[in-house]
């Protein structure tokens, strides 16, 4: 790193750092009030909100332009609720009563047998709080998170997630100054898992180097990792999902399990283990369309 890109990191750091400090002024309720009202009369003027609208045109061909444009908008204001919860998430997790897991009884079972297990979820509701099931029960999740360019503010968001994610945070891509971390992520998650561990993946974003499973009846290449480290080093896979209870920061969350097919064609099981996956996130967005993140590339 020359001085002067460092420089340049440092600045932006302290700029972010200052919007950091405006929102944390506020209280939370106001501060995600103010930024979905922002994101939902900005953010329709990007090109990400077109490519939000052809991914509704797609999934929902029977739907009208203006019932796909109100999800559209919906999604922008579930979006700037959670930019600004994220960076209050050390308060939101102190608050409790803002929290509530479905069928809680039944996953508090596995409190003391989770046993080795790969968690996932997808961008609904607020994806970074998904993992608060099991971090709940005791079970030291770690994740994989995509690695911010500017290292001043990857430590900072590594920092924000610490509690969520008390096994730790393993960085996918390059490292700041070598290619040493990211090369190693992909051994790194399997021998994790392989040793007893609990790791959480985000797994609805489009993989070009991901096998294709049906989504919205269409083709959409997706993430074999969960599928392939579950079969090989036999963990569990935990499907999870986090719900806003509309337009205020407070959350449902749904766990349930995904069968792990385990035959003599290891090929034939990750695909099915995959399209099961993506059926139920199908599903769950579905059931939320305004909650999904529409305006990632998910197709093509």
């Amino acid at each position: 790193m020359t001085n002067l890109q460092d420089l340049q990191y440092r600045i932006e750091y302290a700029l972010l750092r200052m919007v950091i400090a405006l929102i944390r002024a506020m209280p939370l309720d106001t501060a995600a009030d103010l930024s979905a009202f922002v994101w939902r009369n900005v953010a329709p003027r990007t090109r990400r909100h077109r490519r939000a609208i052809e991914n509704l045109e797609l999934a929902y061909p029977e739907k009208t332009d203006a019932e796909r444009r109100q999800i559209a908008l919906a999604m922008w204001d579930n979006l700037g609720r959670v930019m600004a919860e994220t960076i209050q998430i050390d308060r939101i997790l102190d608050d409790e009563s803002r929290f509530e897991i479905l069928h809680e009884e039944k996953f508090e079972r596995y409190r003391d047998r989770f046993g080795n297990a790969v968690g996932v979820t997808m961008h609904t509701g607020n994806w970074e709080l998904a993992i608060y099931p099991f971090s709940r029960m005791n079970a030291q999740p770690a994740a994989v998170y995509r690695l911010v360019k500017n290292p001043y503010v990857d430590s900072y968001m590594r920092a924000q997630r610490a509690r969520l994610f008390p096994g730790g945070l393993l960085a996918k891509g390059k490292a700041h100054g070598s290619n040493a971390e990211g090369q190693k992520t992909a051994r790194l998650i399997m021998d994790y898992v392989r040793k007893g561990g609990r790791l959480g993946l985000v797994c609805d974003l489009y993989d070009k180097q991901g096998i294709p499973v049906p989504y919205f009846g269409h083709d959409a290449r997706s993430t074999p990792i969960p599928a392939m480290i579950a079969r090989r080093v036999g963990a569990r896979i935990w499907m999870a999902r986090c719900i806003r209870v509309p337009r205020q920061s407070r959350f449902r969350f749904e766990v349930k399990e995904l069968r792990v097919v385990r035959s003599d064609n290891p090929g034939q099981d990750i695909r099915e283990i995959t399209a099961a996956m993506h059926a139920q996130f199908e599903a769950w967005v579905r059931e939320y369309p305004d909650q999904w993140m529409w305006s990632n590339r998910r197709w093509s």
